[in-house]
């Protein structure tokens, strides 16, 4: 847990790791990985995913971690604490390429990004925005209480919110 300028206590979501929550929710060192999250405004709550990988190849052990299991797990984790479809808006923050020289398969943070959309696609949940790609590392701090606010930091030094 750590504490924003405003002195809110912010829970840290790991590598892998998803959380549904109406309190603040940080993920740090997104690379390649993408921090997805789903912010059900007529709720004021929402979930932040730390997705690693764009497959789960079937492993069901940790769904946050990959881009196939952690939308479905958001979605329904929503539904059962009342979201409607209707209400769901997804942002996507990370999916970084780190390593510029590689390309088609083993541009991870690429692939993350598609997996991803055609995921939230299949859920048919809307991409309210994004702040993917390039080559530059992010962190971010999501907000649901403050209606859905992302505080977006880059590794470059430059911030953004969304």
């Amino acid at each position: 847990m750590i504490r924003t300028l405003t002195g809110r206590n912010t829970d840290v979501i790991g590598i892998g790791e998803y959380r549904i929550s109406s309190t603040p929710m940080a993920t740090i060192g997104l690379g390649s990985c993408i921090g997805l999250i789903i912010h059900d405004r007529d709720h004021g709550y929402g979930g932040l995913a730390h997705i690693m990988l764009p497959a789960s190849n079937g492993r069901k052990d940790r769904p946050g971690k990959y881009a196939d299991t952690a939308i479905g797990t958001l979605a329904e984790d929503l539904r059962v604490q009342g979201s409607s479809k209707n209400a769901l808006a997804a942002k996507l923050v990370g999916g970084a390429s780190m390593f510029p020289g590689f390309n088609g398969s083993l541009n991870i943070g690429e692939r993350n990004i598609e997996t991803v959309r055609a995921a939230l696609a299949a859920e048919r949940i809307r991409i309210a925005a994004e702040d993917v790609g390039g080559n530059v590392g992010r962190s971010v701090i999501y907000d649901p209480g403050e209606m859905g606010k992302i505080s977006i930091r880059r590794a470059d030094g430059t911030c953004t919110d969304m």
